[in-house]
């Protein structure tokens, strides 16, 4: 893992000429400073990286075992095998990313590959792990580069630091979640995320069959990044295949193309058929789809996730507690609770109705409605989709089903670009970043990685109160009083969960404790930060209206 996060320097590093890139008039004595900011920053992080050489999570070997099906075993058999828990549950197209990696992998170490060596951790099979994300990032930054092109500025800095490409280079490059994420806990997020990413910087440059093609291909990729399909279907369909608008914004019928439709129709297809043809012929669809959508792993993930159901949780166990306490329920009639179902244990409610896929389903379409009909309606170009996909993220995020903790990304990356345009969207972008990452804690819990979460989140959260707070200084506080004092509160809960908690005797009798406090405080700030944008939805439609 050492070389690992030794070549990871390179994607930190690399960023600078892709924001100058942005701004051709960019003097050398910029340059400089900003090569030495970037320089510094990388060798403080990357002792820190280094300092977690022998870290390694549950997803190493998830793929490291994914790498071994798709090379050894027949195709036929990819999505059958199950001799590891950890079987393959990912869309076909990442399958082929991992038959792709393999070929590189057993040039490191050809044991890996045998689907029999559980837990196969050898030196060499660490170091091309680490290297294969580290390699995979290159598209993060090239999407990067794209966005930072994309950034309006409406008062151009000589400063290189105090212009909104660079902050958001370092905003989406530097993001807290996607270092802890990817390099320490081991996934590859960023080479999804540069996927998204570059989707909506060529939706943003109104080369939409571009965007489409790239979000078809993530879809194939990683299947939750069906959270934000309802942004881009609304989207093409409303300001794509519809070439023209009536002057009061409403849609010009008679403007359809069919054959703007009809291409949009062929992408998809065409995508869908690379991936899943193969498996459709070999009439295993039905076996891959139940291992894409395995509903029976409960309704949240093995902690909870900071999201509605998290408050819905803790609802059902306080109104048991009471109700035992004052002696209006009897604790042996009640049924046992099991909402954390982890992965192969379906949800139960105490004494609040217990929820179903179904509902979720229900809840989180009707809580991205509004956003979709707001693009249909009144379309307000790529920026009102970026919007409307950062609400259907949140909002799948808040009331989808089996939500993982990381999935909280999907709403802090895109809306780091409307954070260095917007004022306001910066103060939420400082909310629900600043307390979906530290949601993120719980996934690396050991005393050894303690020190560089919290230095990684303090580094990054940092930069970025100072760097927004810097860029819109003059039109008053980012941040409302009553965020501050709650945000505040997110350190109060880091010391008494990481630090003064495991040393109570309450650890061994209550060791789920703090994964409840964290789940549940940071549940507040999401659920706010997913009230204030649609807040400033309503806003625009209510100034569209009077215009």
């Amino acid at each position: 893992m050492g070389a690992g996060n030794q070549a990871e320097l390179n994607r930190n590093s690399v960023f600078c000429c892709f924001s100058a890139d942005t701004h051709t008039h960019t003097h050398t004595p910029h340059k400089l400073r900003f090569n030495r900011f970037s320089a510094s920053l990388s060798v403080s992080v990357g002792s820190l990286c280094l300092s977690l050489s022998d870290s390694h999570s549950t997803d190493f070997e998830v793929h490291r075992n994914w790498l071994a099906i798709t090379h050894s075993l027949p195709l036929s058999r990819w999505y059958y095998e199950n001799s590891s828990e950890w079987t393959l549950d990912y869309p076909p197209l990442f399958a082929w990313f991992e038959f792709g990696l393999s070929h590189v992998a057993r040039r490191f170490d050809p044991d890996m590959l045998d689907v029999q060596r559980l837990q196969h951790r050898s030196p060499p099979t660490v170091l091309f792990q680490r290297l294969s994300v580290v390699c995979s990032d290159l598209l993060l930054v090239f999407a990067t580069r794209e966005c930072c092109r994309c950034v309006r500025e409406q008062k151009p800095s000589r400063d290189l630091l105090k212009r909104p490409s660079f902050i958001l280079a370092v905003l989406l490059l530097w993001n807290f979640g996607l270092l802890v994420v990817d390099h320490v806990h081991f996934q590859y997020n960023g080479f999804l995320f540069g996927v998204l990413l570059l989707s909506v910087a060529k939706h943003l440059q109104s080369r939409h069959l571009q965007g489409a093609l790239l979000f078809a291909v993530l879809l194939n990729l990683k299947h939750i990044y069906l959270y934000v399909a309802p942004a881009y279907g609304i989207y093409l369909l409303r300001s794509f295949c519809f070439t023209q608008d009536n002057t009061d914004s409403s849609v010009r019928w008679s403007s359809f193309s069919p054959a703007r439709l009809a291409a949009l129709g062929v992408i998809v297809t065409s995508v869908c058929v690379v991936s899943f043809g193969p498996f459709v012929l070999l009439g295993q669809l039905p076996q891959v789809l139940s291992r894409l959508f395995p509903f029976k792993r409960g309704l949240c993930h093995a902690y909870w996730a900071p999201n509605a159901w998290a408050l819905y949780n803790v609802l059902d166990k306080t109104l048991v507690t009471l109700g035992v306490r004052l002696k209006l329920l009897q604790e042996a009639e009640l049924p046992k609770a099991s909402m954390t179902g982890g992965l192969v244990q379906e949800s139960q409610h105490a004494l609040l109705p217990s929820i179903s896929p179904s509902v979720t389903l229900v809840c989180t379409l009707l809580s991205v409605l509004p956003a979709a009909l707001s693009i249909w309606l009144r379309p307000r170009g790529a920026r009102g989709f970026l919007r409307c996909l950062v609400l259907c993220a949140l909002g799948s995020f808040l009331f989808g089903w089996h939500v993982h903790e990381k999935a909280v990304l999907m709403a802090v990356l895109p809306l780091s670009i409307l954070a260095v345009e917007s004022r306001e969207d910066a103060g939420i972008f400082l909310v629900l970043a600043t307390t979906g990452h530290y949601s993120l804690f719980p996934l690396l819990f050991t005393p050894a990685e303690l020190p560089i979460k919290i230095l990684l989140m303090l580094m990054f959260t940092l930069y970025s109160f100072t760097a927004l707070t810097s860029l819109f200084s003059g039109h008053g506080s980012l941040l409302h009083p009553l965020e501050v004092v709650y945000l505040l509160g997110l350190v109060v809960v880091a010391i008494a969960c990481e630090i003064v908690y495991p040393l109570t005797p309450w650890q061994q009798t209550l060791p789920f404790l703090p994964l409840l406090a964290t789940s549940v405080y940071c549940a507040l700030g999401v659920c706010y930060s997913f009230v204030r944008l649609y807040v400033i939805l309503l806003r625009q439609e209510v100034k569209s209206k009077q215009l």
